[in-house]
């Protein structure tokens, strides 16, 4: 998975909280979710640049943006925390909303997303985003899909904290990343071609990786075309096999948030850990 001389290096620091990475015209892009801003980095920049400002919070009252991905078309969206929404981001920089209701009520902070071969997209809604004080008008941290005609189905109603969320290479299995901090794990479920989901099960449980020196829990992930699983998790980030065994984890040192492939052949791991944006070489191709 990865060379044994492999090193992380620090493309840049000084985040509040970075988070959300994935590879857009030749370079990085990821969310700072507190400064309510999207950065970029591309080779030889000396420091991420700003990209986006507002990114989540047209107000700048609440949080930014947090999951970003992008469609078919080079797109980005966004998962808005302040306008509890899922968003597009158009050409002279407005924004579209996707989706940000279910059955009449607004989502309570969509976290993180993944996009299907069909333009279906897939996120979570924990309630991490929602602002102090402020009420969730939904009961259930749900994981929601959005079609590209604008249909919203909750596909899971039944976890606590999901977060990271992604596809196997057939698009046949959904991931989600469980960040309860008592009991974080990775789910899978089988998805059906109506766009339901079921047999529901622990795919890795991630619990019994925690310790003082290791820290976090199951977050953002990316899967490389082997159908191996890149999460963050306990200690930085945790490579899992389709299997659901540990095969090895890239320790930063960090609290560790999310991590994307990027480069001209994909095979380069960008990670967002806390305050940094960090990188290291792979033997892997992500999806």
């Amino acid at each position: 998975m990865l060379s044994l001389d492999a090193k992380i290096e620090v493309l840049a620091s000084g985040f509040n909280w970075s988070e959300g990475p994935v590879w857009r015209d030749g370079g990085i892009v990821f969310s700072d979710v507190p400064e309510n801003t999207v950065f970029g980095w591309k080779e030889g920049d000396t420091s991420a640049k700003v990209v986006l400002k507002p990114s989540g919070s047209l107000k700048g009252d609440a949080q930014g943006s947090n999951g970003l991905q992008v469609d078919a078309q080079g797109n980005l969206i966004l998962c808005q925390h302040g306008e509890r929404r899922i968003a597009r981001l158009e050409k002279d920089g407005s924004f579209t909303s996707l989706a940000d209701k279910y059955e009449g009520k607004r989502f309570n902070s969509p976290n993180d997303l993944v996009i299907t071969k069909s333009g279906t997209i897939f996120f979570t809604d924990p309630p991490y985003g929602l602002k102090k004080g402020e009420a969730p008008e939904l009961p259930q941290h749900g994981v929601y899909s959005v079609t590209p005609a604008g249909k919203v189905t909750l596909v899971i109603a039944d976890l606590r904290f999901p977060n990271g969320i992604a596809l196997s290479p057939d698009q046949k299995t959904l991931y989600i990343a469980v960040s309860d901090p008592k009991d974080t794990r990775i789910m899978a479920y089988d998805l059906q071609d109506d766009g339901t989901s079921n047999n529901g099960r622990v795919f890795f449980n991630a619990q019994p990786l925690k310790s003082p020196q290791r820290k976090g829990g199951c977050d953002g992930m990316k899967v490389d075309t082997h159908g191996n699983i890149w999460t963050s998790g306990p200690g930085g980030i945790l490579i899992i096999s389709k299997d659901g065994k540990h095969l090895g984890s890239i320790l930063t040192g960090q609290a560790t948030a999310n991590c994307a492939f990027g480069g001209p052949d994909r095979s380069t791991l960008y990670i967002t850990a806390d305050m940094f944006l960090l990188r290291v070489k792979t033997l892997a191709t992500g999806l």
